[in-house]
């Protein structure tokens, strides 16, 4: 499922935006049906244009019902009626995603024979210190089974003791749902923390939900900004 909003409130209308001839929307549905992962992919929208364009490429279209504060709420209305057990979450704005992460998300549940987990997603490390700053960019620590403790736009953790080593993750906003978790997320209201932060990951944490972090190396480029934009641009070519 890829969640499409038009009007994204950092840079409104970047998911129509062009990269390489097609928009960035497109770019990512074709990318995700590319993988082959998949028994079906489809884009999630209240935007009329955003559907235009993906069934102008034959693609698969869901409108949504209700305004929506995150995308898991709009793709927990998607799949309420269907008869499904992982539900993967591929955010519209990124193009670059790959087929092997998107596999190692896939595998934490193939593996939980228990089926303890509730979702999993993708964290990779970072060393530049103007990225770790970035409140654009947000951040996981975990603990020592991968386990996600906090997601913040802050640094995390803060370096209080420079004589002490630690790495840096970047969220990557790629999650693999059990459909029961998305069901219970659609249903449990907005706290605190997740209020303050805007990152929808953490009404998980707060409700007591396990999410697994798997570590990639493959960085791809979310297109959050103008300057993003034109960083795909580049590394498209």
């Amino acid at each position: 499922m890829i969640p499409a909003r038009y009007q994204a409130s950092r840079f409104p209308a970047k998911l129509m935006q062009d990269l390489a001839g097609k928009p960035v929307i497109v770019r990512t549905y074709e990318a995700a049906v590319n993988t082959q992962l998949f028994d079906e992919v489809y884009v999630v929208t209240d935007s009329p244009i955003i559907a235009e364009v993906i069934q102008g490429i034959n693609g698969k279209v869901i409108m949504s019902k209700n305004q929506h504060e995150s995308g898991s709420d709009r793709i927990a209305e998607a799949v309420e009626d269907m008869e499904v057990d992982i539900v993967i979450n591929v955010q519209g704005d990124e193009p670059f995603i790959d087929a092997v992460s998107l596999e190692k998300i896939i595998d934490v549940f193939k593996k939980d024979s228990e089926k303890e987990i509730d979702l999993a997603s993708l964290m990779t490390p970072i060393t530049d210190w103007d990225e770790i700053s970035n409140p654009n960019t947000v951040k996981v620590i975990v603990d020592n089974q991968n386990f996600a403790l906090y997601f913040s736009r802050s640094p995390i953790p803060y370096p209080r003791d420079k004589e002490v080593q630690a790495t840096y993750y970047k969220h990557k906003g790629i999650y693999a749902f059990r459909k029961r978790a998305l069901m219970d997320f659609k249903k449990l209201p907005m706290l605190t923390l997740e209020a303050k932060e805007k990152i929808e990951a953490i009404r998980f944490l707060e409700y007591g939900k396990k999410i697994k972090m798997v570590e990639t190396h493959v960085t791809g480029i979310e297109i959050d900004t103008p300057e993003d934009l034109e960083r795909a641009r580049t590394v498209w070519k």
